[in-house]
């Protein structure tokens, strides 16, 4: 029996082709082919200079600049293989239909020891556009407030101009590009770093990923020019203001009658007021209390701006008096009244001061204060409403009113007696 085992060739190849077979089912069972799919890895396009040659761009659409790829492979490879170990590639030279690359994917430190690889989706979608070149200036903007005592009075930027280059659908929609600046705080003349914005005609924000530009890493510089400021009066001449026959100018009151400028120090030094002249009047005629209101910036000398910008409107109030009488402003709140029912409060419709005018030798209305002498007798109003309500005012014997003067009131009931 022994010889026969020893002596049967046959026998022992098929001995050996079972165990083979045997180590291999183990094999198999124990090691299978696996797929596993990696998300989110990143595209690498070459050869894009062919575009670029062209005086042409594109711009990955549709999401595809990253994609899904799925590897076939043994277990034990599958397991050892990381997302970074992924490449996937779309060559330009490969473009068909203008738009589709497809993409090759592999695995490096790998090759060969995998089963199958493919990407989702299959393709690159480009889209080609022609590559433009636009030249925009560039315009200096600050933020936050300087130090008090000044303002800010020059932004210059370095340089002024930038060339643009990208996708003429990118470009042409680049309306205003700025370089801004941060002044909080600033007490000197100063040259800030900056980098430059670029926004639609809607003022929305533009994406400068796919942009470049002729100024590259150095950027742009805004000089900074700070003022200092300081206040003057308003000078208003009035003497070209015509009048009513038998009338004359009784007052003249500026809101505001100082102003504060600002500008270069040998500038400001030489400015002690602003003046309004007469020539702004010519043709006017007053014939009752007139308001003015003029725009002062414009009387501003050369090289002197407002602190303020908004506060650039000043009104100028004309009264008038008739000969032998003197208009005077009776404050609102000067009024005695007399005869309030105690269920009923009072509150006037107009704060404004009244205009009195009054008729007497020229020694008593220069002493005369009517702001002691005007009184409302409430006594013969006792409901709730709207009144005029005549102003009487305890004048000398050598004084008097010229025409009636009344204030409107209104009266309301208390609430719970309050």
């Amino acid at each position: 029996m022994g010889k026969i085992l020893k002596n049967n060739l046959g026998l022992k190849l098929l001995a050996f082709l079972f165990a083979f077979l045997l180590w291999l089912i183990v094999v198999n069972i124990d090691n299978p082919v696996m797929s596993k799919t990696f998300s989110g890895i990143p595209v690498i396009v070459e050869h894009s200079e062919i575009l670029t040659e062209q005086k042409k761009t594109y711009q990955i659409v549709d999401d595809t600049q990253n994609v899904d790829v799925t590897i076939s492979a043994k277990r034990r490879t599958l397991s050892k293989i990381k997302a970074e170990d992924i490449i996937v590639t779309a060559d330009i030279k490969e473009m068909y239909l203008d738009s589709q690359i497809p993409l090759e994917a592999m695995v490096v430190g790998y090759e060969g020891n995998y089963e199958s690889i493919y990407t989702s989706p299959r393709n690159l979608q480009i889209l080609i556009e022609e590559n433009v070149s636009k030249t925009s200036n560039i315009t200096p903007m600050a933020t936050g407030e300087v130090r008090d005592g000044f303002v800010l009075g020059n932004l210059q930027t370095d340089p002024e101009t930038v060339t643009i280059n990208g996708p003429e659908s990118l470009v042409d929609r680049i309306s205003k590009v700025t370089a801004e600046v941060d002044v909080s705080g600033l007490g000197e003349d100063s040259i800030l770093a900056s980098q430059l914005m670029f926004y639609d005609e809607d003022n929305n924000l533009i994406d400068q990923s796919r942009l470049a530009n002729n100024l590259g890493n150095f950027g742009v510089n805004v000089a900074v020019t700070l003022y200092k400021t300081r206040q003057v009066p308003v000078d208003v001449d009035t003497s070209k203001i015509a009048v009513k026959e038998g009338h004359s100018i009784s007052s003249v009151k500026l809101a505001p009658e100082e102003i504060e400028i600002a500008g270069p120090d040998d500038i400001l030094d030489e400015v002690d007021s602003i003046e309004i002249p007469a020539e702004e009047f010519e043709g006017q005629i007053v014939n009752s209390r007139t308001d003015f209101t003029l725009n002062l910036e414009e009387y501003l000398p050369n090289g002197v701006q407002l602190a303020d910008s908004m506060a650039n409107s000043m009104i100028i109030t004309i009264a008038i008096e008739r000969n032998g009488t003197r208009n005077y402003e009776l404050p609102i709140g000067s009024i005695t009244v007399k005869n309030l029912d105690d269920d009923l409060r009072m509150h006037y419709t107009k704060t404004e001061d009244l205009e009195v005018h009054v008729r007497g030798a020229k020694e008593s209305l220069e002493e005369l204060n009517i702001e002691r002498m005007a009184v409302i007798d409430l006594k013969e109003y006792q409901k709730a409403g709207t009144y005029t309500v005549p102003v009487k005012i305890e004048l000398p014997e050598d004084c008097s009113l010229e025409g009636i003067v009344t204030v409107e009131i209104i009266l309301e009931k208390k609430e719970n007696g309050g």
